[in-house]
């Protein structure tokens, strides 16, 4: 009994009354074709009994012009203007960016990991979630993929990073509030389990250490990355005997929660308590008041992030050097004038 000759994407796309590009589609799982089509494709599937062979699929392409960027918190306007600049540099270059938002989950981010290796992606750019453990990214190294940190690196790990110098960037915020009369700091937001918390948190420290503030008059809380972490951490702040009158925020978008929570208690950010962020986001600049922010150039990391990658994959390596990019602080009206020289001080107590 002769065989039955094995079925091709033509068959099935006579079948479903389709084109060859549809069925193609279907079968990547893309989620371009219409929930109604994608059935009727899948029925004809079955019914003309073809069987896909992804890892031929695969191997058919000289080379992927997929790349994944998988970002901790798309909701954070730094990240988003991040992945603005990589999408920028990989458009250019012909490469179809793949964007997912982990959302600091680390289990979503290891499933994400997963789909966009097993769908044959030329690389990987990550900025890691927030308790993502050193051996995360062993099988995705071990497997050969070009993989590059963006804004944040893991402890121990040999994955090439691009990211800003957070150290210098917290002690030039730091200096500048000390400059400005202030002798209670507070170091809002973050988390231990981050290296760039710890990077930043030192640049506070190694500043008031250096300037002369006493580690009695210095105060770090902890809190989320996002307004909601900052109005936790300006409550905590203010609920002190002796409560700091300025704050470095981890972030920018801590900055901008504290900021709500001093008007929500009567108070003027920069006037009544000084406020500096980290980052320099869009906002920053048309917040009222407008935000004194430690400016990394958030588009122009993503641009060498994917710089990076492009080069890495052309040279079939793994390997790169790590980028800290420059910084420098922008001075806005959050701060407001000199301790002394006009600060109302309602509710904080006096200067020591």
């Amino acid at each position: 009994m002769a065989s039955r000759p094995k079925s091709t994407i033509l068959d099935i796309a006579r079948e479903a009354g389709v084109s060859k590009s549809t069925v193609s589609l279907v079968l990547q799982g893309s989620g371009l074709i219409r929930p109604e089509t994608a059935s009727k494709v899948r029925k004809a599937i079955e019914d003309v009994g073809y069987v896909y062979n992804r890892g031929a699929a695969n191997l058919r392409k000289s080379h992927s012009n997929v790349i994944g960027m998988v970002i901790n918190d798309l909701t954070n306007p730094f990240f988003a203007e991040l992945a603005v600049g990589m999408e920028r540099v990989f458009q250019s270059a012909g490469i179809v960016p793949f964007i997912a938002n982990t959302a600091e989950n680390p289990v979503r981010q290891e499933e994400v990991l997963k789909s966009l290796m097993e769908q044959g992606v030329a690389g990987l750019i990550v900025s890691p979630a927030r308790g993502t453990t050193p051996g995360a990214f062993r099988r995705i190294e071990a497997a050969g993929l070009p993989v590059v940190f963006a804004m944040r690196r893991l402890p121990e790990s040999r994955i090439p990073v691009i990211a800003p110098d957070n150290h210098r960037g917290a002690w030039l915020a730091t200096a500048h509030l000390i400059g400005k009369g202030h002798r209670r700091l507070a170091f809002f937001g973050g988390s231990s389990d981050l290296v760039v918390y710890h990077e930043r948190r030192g640049g506070f420290r190694e500043a008031c250490e250096t300037l002369g503030i006493a580690a009695a008059d210095t105060l770090v809380v902890e809190g989320e990355t996002n307004r909601r972490g900052g109005i936790a951490c300006l409550e905590t702040a203010l609920a002190m005997a002796e409560p700091p009158t300025a704050a470095l925020c981890f972030n920018d978008a801590v900055a901008f929660g504290a900021m709500l929570a001093l008007r929500k208690r009567g108070l003027e950010p920069g006037a009544d308590f000084a406020v500096v962020g980290f980052d320099d986001v869009a906002e920053a600049e048309h917040y009222m008041p407008a935000l004194t922010s430690v400016a990394v150039d958030s588009a122009g990391l993503g641009e060498r992030a994917a710089h990076v990658m492009l080069k890495m994959i052309q040279s079939r390596t793994t390997r790169a050097e790590d980028h800290i990019g420059a910084v420098n602080l922008v001075v806005r009206d959050s701060c407001g004038p000199n301790r002394g020289a006009g600060s109302r001080r309602a509710g904080l107590g006096d200067a020591a």
